[in-house]
């Protein structure tokens, strides 16, 4: 009989059935699945109950214990990390012989490791919307006080986001939870980003999956860049004087556009005047998508937050227009939501509807109404670019909510998939 100790989050199932007496290299349960992985050190197989995945990571001991509670504090201070649900420890073979413990997260649907996203459907400008997920990432981890100590895009999930990416943790062993870190220990877990960044594309290179207009150096730079230059952006104290609200407005309003929050202003008094010091040292992401689910109710992400505001304030000015009054927010963004995203969502086909996120759906529906419209020279309107999307799109858009065929060189792991 098999010998085993399981600690697991309620909400979940309880995992006994799974052969835990055997190595997973060794599994063959009929709940696995294939998932679209990346590689790492680490065996990892995916199971399946009612329709959720599940990944299983073979992992020492203590690098299980550690892993499992770093991924639920980060999960609990609203960081993009994948969800932390057990941990099995004391498994033991069927002849006695100790094996490693594992760790069981929940499987991020509709995200992809970067691998895929070089050699599935595009994304365009892949290498710098890579880059910025991984530089927000990597910010917001060090703003929490996170030291990832193995920061890499295989270590890393991305979903789409309104043709952008979003980038979530998925492997953090190596990893440590500070009060804060300091500028020496930023720099250092940025270097390792960087090297490890370098040589995921190069390996890309060689496998020839890299556009050929992509260079390795050049993307470590750009990482680098960018990390830096958010981090000044998200940190930098700075005061205003009296009449220089405008320029207050600005950096919020760039902040913002981030998708951080500035939670603090602060009128300080001195010999020379008043002066308005922002510091955002307290910052949170996420300010579309809050005000979005203020709105609507709907829970996306935040380019698609952004992108689905702006089309409540395109079709609240059309209303006023029509009608010849003003609506309130709330009641314009009420009506969009019952006589535009509704309607559109639900004419997926259901057999359709696990191609992409229903948002992120919606967003391509707007993109093909504008290629449309720029071609016709009109507005077309969203009934015309719903059908033809309906049509000439989504039929030949892949799978992309949890199972999928892994690449056929990918190797087995957990790094960019233990998700």
């Amino acid at each position: 009989m098999a010998t085993f100790q399981l600690v697991s989050r309620t909400g979940h199932p309880d995992f006994l059935d799974l052969p835990w007496d055997e190595p997973l290299a060794a599994w063959g349960s009929d709940r696995m699945v294939d998932v679209a992985r990346g590689i790492s050190r680490h065996v990892v197989r995916f199971v399946t109950y009612d329709g959720a995945v599940y990944a299983v990571k073979e992992i020492g001991h203590a690098l299980a214990g550690h892993e499992y509670r770093l991924l639920r504090s980060l999960a609990e201070a609203g960081l993009p990390v994948v969800e932390a649900v057990g941990v099995v420890d004391g498994r033991r073979a069927a002849d006695g012989s100790p094996l490693d413990a594992a760790l069981i997260t929940r499987h991020l649907a509709f995200s992809l490791p970067y691998r895929y996203l070089f050699g599935g459907r595009g994304v365009a400008d892949l290498r710098s919307r890579l880059l910025d997920a991984l530089a927000v990432l990597l910010v917001r981890l060090h703003l929490e006080g996170f030291w990832w100590g193995d920061c890499s895009l295989s270590n890393t999930l991305f979903r789409r986001d309104a043709g952008a990416l979003s980038a979530y943790l998925v492997d953090a062993e190596t990893g440590e939870l500070r009060a804060d870190l300091s500028q020496g220990q930023r720099l250092h877990d940025l270097a390792i980003a960087t090297e490890n960044v370098a040589g995921e594309i190069m390996d890309l290179a060689a496998a020839s999956r890299l556009p050929s207009d992509v260079d390795a150096a050049e993307a470590v730079a750009e990482l680098e860049r960018r990390y830096l230059g958010l981090w000044d952006e998200v940190t930098r104290e700075e005061e205003f004087g009296a009449g220089e609200r405008y320029r207050v407005d600005r950096r919020l309003e760039r902040l913002n556009d981030m998708g951080f929050d500035v939670e603090e202003l602060e009128l300080v008094s001195s010999a020379g005047g008043d002066r308005l010091r922002l510091q955002p040292r307290v910052v949170e992401l996420g300010h579309h998508r809050r005000r979005l689910r203020q709105l609507t109710g709907l829970d996306v992400q935040e380019n698609q937050a952004r992108r689905l505001l702006n089309d409540i304030l395109g079709y609240r000015a059309h209303l006023e227009r029509a009608e010849g009054v003003t609506l309130p927010e709330a009641v314009a963004a009420y009506r969009w939501l019952s006589e535009v995203y509704e309607p559109i969502t639900a004419a997926i086909p259901g057999d359709q509807r696990s191609k992409l996120e229903l948002a992120e759906t919606f967003h391509e529906v707007l993109e093909h109404r504008w290629f449309l419209s720029e071609a016709a020279g009109a507005d077309i309107g969203n009934a015309a670019a719903l059908r033809s999307y309906l049509d000439s799109v989504l039929p030949f858009v892949p799978e992309e909510a949890s199972v999928l065929p892994a690449a056929p060189d990918e190797e087995e792991g957990a790094g960019g998939a233990a998700g």
